[in-house]
């Protein structure tokens, strides 16, 4: 009879990347400036003198992890919520069990929120005074800048961490580990064509999860078939090859989230590059805009935009060509026309720059703020009735196409005679 809850079964059902989840200080990868030998974090988890934190940084970087580690190492309760899937009453029950481990077993609890920006500020309010009091030591993990997702007074009361996506060498020695489990849990040998590693590496995008779940998901995938008998060690050997790699990511993991700080950053770094005319710097963001599948229609405002800004009159065509790619946006939609997209970020790029429309308009909008709404001079007003006529309204107006020389005529109100807007 199968014993249902054998090892090797249990096993297979957790992912590998929970199976190789660090349970120590000792054996987390990376971060060493949070978390190394002398960094700050480091000192205060040895000194068990911890305070309220948010981990902000990309996908798979350890901030779960890390978060299980401090309160393992300083034998703290720790419960964790996720954003997403949690409210007030989970809170509510979460703050009683906090109050009775600090009342009665004189233990610290530290709640772990999950996507602590999706909290919504009702949320984070009712959860603030009980880290003020030190009923829970709060410890959020996320993804966007707390800076525009965390409320201010919470937000004061944490310090915040920055992960970083993890190196090349330290996603390595994730893989090497994996493959030491691999072996002394399945007696399976894996061997990799050259440059398989770093393909797999390189395509994890600094995120150990997915580099994990990828290379399990190959293993999954590859059938008995590809597994060659070993003669020194009489075991087989998988053989993981480049195509192998590429197949099962089918299109790099690229860390983007169109409504988050990503998004912001990307679209400002586009925009920049086109402004400093270096066409390829541009065509790589549009790129990582449109191949995590933004919106093009967002994108192409944005170039109807800059072609005013940032070319105005040094190139009217500019306009056209943005214009057009927005219409071509429209009718053909991804990811057809990434082209037309890229043919408009390649043109606006090359173009001459100025940004005397956008100096001028802003000008305007500074004196129209500031001075005093000035009526419009006489001459410049129709008079379609008689009573206007014979308030002089349109009197001594210049009908400009009459006159084969210039005319002098004032078009500004008199408070603004000889104001210069646009310069160039």
């Amino acid at each position: 009879m199968t014993d249902l809850f054998d090892k090797n079964i249990l096993n297979k059902n957790i992912p590998l990347a929970e199976r190789l989840r660090p349970k120590t200080l000792e054996d987390f990868v990376g971060q060493e400036k949070v978390i190394g030998e002398n960094a700050p974090l480091r000192k205060l988890i040895e000194n068990d003198d911890i305070p309220s934190m948010i981990f902000w940084g990309p996908p798979g970087t350890g901030k779960t992890t890390l978060a299980e580690i401090i309160a393992k190492r300083t034998g703290s309760a720790f419960i964790s919520l996720g954003a997403t899937s949690s409210g007030k009453a989970d809170l509510k029950e979460v703050i009683g069990q906090a109050t009775k481990n600090l009342k009665f077993y004189n233990r610290r609890t530290i709640l772990f929120i999950d996507e602590i920006h999706r909290w919504n500020k009702a949320q984070q309010d009712a959860l603030l005074p009980h880290v003020e009091r030190g009923i829970v030591t709060l410890i959020g993990a996320t993804t966007e800048n707390p800076s525009f997702e965390v409320i201010g007074a919470l937000l004061s009361r944490c310090q915040v961490f920055i992960l970083s996506q993890l190196s090349a060498e330290s996603l390595l020695l994730i893989l090497k580990r994996a493959l030491r489990l691999i072996f002394t849990e399945e007696k399976l040998k894996i061997s990799f064509e050259e440059g398989a590693p770093n393909l797999l590496i390189g395509l994890s995008g600094g995120d150990a999860r997915s580099l994990l779940g990828t290379f399990e998901f190959l293993l999954k995938s590859k059938t008995i078939g590809n597994q060659v008998p070993n003669s020194e060690s009489g075991k087989n050997v998988l053989l993981l090859k480049k195509e192998d790699v590429k197949n099962a990511y089918l299109r790099a993991n690229i860390f983007y989230d169109k409504g988050g700080e990503e998004h912001f950053n990307i679209i400002s770094a586009l925009h920049k590059s086109m402004r400093g005319s270096d066409s390829d710097a541009a065509l790589y963001w549009l790129g990582r805009m449109l191949e995590a599948g933004d919106d093009p229609l967002y994108i192409a405002r944005r170039l109807v935009r800059f072609a005013s800004e940032d070319i105005g009159l040094a190139d009217p065509n500019a306009l056209t060509q943005a214009v057009s790619a927005y219409q071509a946006a429209h009718y053909l939609g991804l990811p057809e026309c990434n082209v037309c997209l890229a043919q408009a970020v390649a043109y606006l790029a090359r173009a001459p720059k100025s940004n005397a429309l956008y100096t001028a308009y802003g000008a305007v909008q500074k004196d129209i703020k500031e001075l005093p709404r000035e009526p419009v001079p006489l001459h410049l007003r129709n008079a379609p009735t008689e009573l206007m006529k014979d308030l002089g309204y349109g009197k001594n107006y210049k009908y400009n196409p009459n006159y084969e020389s210039g005319v002098n005529q004032e078009y500004l109100p008199e408070g603004l005679r000889g104001k210069k807007y646009l310069k160039e």
